[in-house]
């Protein structure tokens, strides 16, 4: 089968070896993958993972035990812990300390013509939804983990550090609260997509120093990849408020955490969410993924699609 992998440096492959199922998994066809900004973290050294890269597809189940799961469309829940630890016993398998994450580390990723997950894992497409949406089920649903963690009342003043493909989705999320929600970002025609979603205002226009910005936000949701984010969205965060961390990124971050002492403020890292929850508002159109599409490769122009230094989400249709 076709596949991009990396090994210390990305390649397209035309003949790599196709994943034998175990017992309990499904082999899957995948139709559509989306590149985040993880897989262009791995490739830096993130995680130190060697591999077939990406986890965020939609697919069709071609063998399972069960014939029932033969032929659906299906997306899927990345992390698969072991089972038997103390943390998979308590519903925490997002958090095993022997857990494989697809395209991450542990396990072959979607940027192949098929891969193989637990069945346990999948979640059924709805028939409203197209292949096109199905792919951001994965994160969507990182975006509603956020709501999952966090009361976010109508009344408070919401913070959105980045305009790329997971602040958009967090931005589309966090708006369905009603909540008083600014977007800051660096890319104009990403920022003009949420219009009458949310106030956006431009990097070069936010001065921490000035009263309107110091420390004058409820919650605020670091979602820049960048380690200077970290520093931004902390300066943002009113005294008592709630810093909450999107970003993943290769490297270390230099921080103040006496500030964070001082000012009494919040800490929650935020990462996998709920596939069901993020399936049901693409099927009820509560959320518009579409627009933030800006560009289709094909499998074998896969790593030129890796290196696309575009703001919207860039997807692969393996069909072409």
């Amino acid at each position: 089968m076709r596949a991009l992998y990396y090994d210390g440096q990305l390649q397209y492959r035309e003949a790599y070896s196709r994943p034998v199922r175990g017992p309990g998994e499904a082999l899957i066809q995948v139709k559509w993958a989306g590149i985040c900004n993880t897989d262009k973290e791995i490739i830096k050294g993130y995680k130190g993972y060697r591999g077939v890269l990406g986890h965020e597809f939609v697919g069709v189940v071609v063998e399972a035990d069960d014939p029932v799961w033969i032929g659906r469309r299906v997306v899927a829940d990345i992390n698969v812990g072991c089972g038997i630890c103390r943390l998979c016993k308590k519903g925490k398998a997002h958090h095993c300390w022997k857990r494989r994450c697809l395209g991450i580390f542990g396990m072959d990723g979607a940027f192949a013509d098929y891969l193989s997950m637990p069945v346990e894992n999948l979640f059924v497409v709805p028939d409203r939804v197209s292949d096109r949406e199905a792919v951001f089920a994965e994160p969507l649903a990182a975006a509603l983990e956020i709501v999952e963690q966090i009361h976010v009342r109508p009344s408070q003043r919401v913070a959105v550090l980045g305009d790329g493909k997971l602040g958009q989705l967090v931005a589309l999320v966090l708006s369905l609260t009603g909540c008083r929600l600014t977007v800051i970002g660096k890319h104009p025609d990403r920022l003009q997509l949420l219009q009458g979603r949310a106030e956006t205002k431009c990097l070069s226009e936010v001065d921490v120093e000035a009263e309107e910005w110091a420390a004058s936000f409820d919650l605020v949701v670091d979602c820049s990849g960048q380690p200077s984010g970290l520093l931004l969205a902390s300066a943002l965060t009113e005294p008592g408020g709630v810093l909450l961390m999107k970003s993943t990124f290769q490297g270390d971050n230099t921080v103040c955490a006496t500030d964070w002492v001082v000012r009494e403020l919040t800490l929650t890292g935020s990462r996998c969410g709920p596939m069901d929850a993020a399936l049901r508002l693409l099927e009820r159109r509560l959320v518009d993924v579409l627009p933030l599409i800006s560009s289709v490769y094909s499998l074998p122009d896969g790593v030129k699609a890796v290196f696309d230094q575009q703001a919207g989400k860039v997807l692969l249709d393996m069909g072409l």
